[in-house]
């Protein structure tokens, strides 16, 4: 079965940020990912994951001004110099933390702003960030997220990523496929991840509505998994699920859906 990797940023938010480490090792998980390290010392965070046993399989290039509202700048013209810059910045990071891939959220388009600017940036920063990270040797990914959640966000559909991959043209961006969001925005889920998984390195999931563990809500997960699984992904899928009742309490789905 797959293997999955648990959002410290939803996951285990019970007790402080680094306390998350052990707790998700003693739940048996061997991953994490969050959204962002950034406002904490990377060496602590390594020394976290050395202690517990534990793969840093995921995090975000820096968004902007998340508490502010901001989710990503990729797609901002004014704000190439610090979309590159915040691309240093993660490399650094996921060096020292071991991650072997990185996250680039596109962000909410900016009012006023011509479409083809927008789609021009975004291309532009993207081809900067892929050939950076492959330099240290680590993938970029991009996500498609629903509009539900979060209005005018820019990129929110599988074939819109699809088309800018191959428009970037390097080997080394890839697809973050999160069920949730493509359940609310296109559904057709097996077929999608089937017709793309040589291009999808990064997979997350959760159930909707409400956004919860697997099991609660209308995704077929026991029939999902096995599914992913008979096609021969290799990569984490990350659980970014905000849980119902407590970490804890809501991780028999494991059991129960994954095997």
């Amino acid at each position: 079965m797959p293997k999955f990797d648990a959002n410290l940023t939803l996951l285990f938010n019970e007790v402080p940020f680094l306390d998350r480490f052990e707790a998700a090792a003693a739940a048996g998980f061997e991953g994490v990912e969050f959204l962002f390290p950034y406002a904490f010392d990377k060496d602590e965070i390594a020394e976290r994951l050395d202690r517990h046993g534990l793969v840093q399989v995921l995090h975000n290039l820096p968004a902007g001004d998340w508490e502010g509202g901001e989710r990503g700048i990729a797609c901002h013209p004014e704000r190439v110099g610090e979309f590159q810059d915040g691309v240093g910045r993660a490399i650094e990071y996921a060096t020292v933390l071991g991650c072997r891939q990185l996250n680039c959220l596109a962000g909410i388009a900016p009012a006023g702003v011509d479409a083809e600017r927008l789609h021009e940036t975004f291309v532009a920063n993207l081809r900067f960030a892929a050939g950076e990270l492959e330099k240290a040797g680590i993938r970029l990914l991009v996500e498609p997220i629903n509009t539900f959640d979060i209005p005018g966000f820019y990129l929110n559909r599988t074939a819109q990523a699809i088309a800018l991959i191959d428009e970037v043209g390097s080997d080394n961006l890839f697809l973050q496929h999160d069920v949730y969001h493509m359940q609310r925005m296109e559904g057709e889920l097996a077929n999608t991840i089937a017709r793309h998984l040589p291009r999808i390195a990064h997979m997350q999931i959760a159930d909707t509505p409400g956004r919860h563990e697997p099991g609660t809500g209308e995704i077929n997960y026991a029939w999902l998994f096995p599914f992913i699984d008979g096609l021969g992904y290799t990569g984490w899928i990350g659980c970014e699920y905000r849980p119902l009742a407590g970490t804890r309490e809501g991780l028999g789905w494991r059991q129960a859906l994954a095997g």
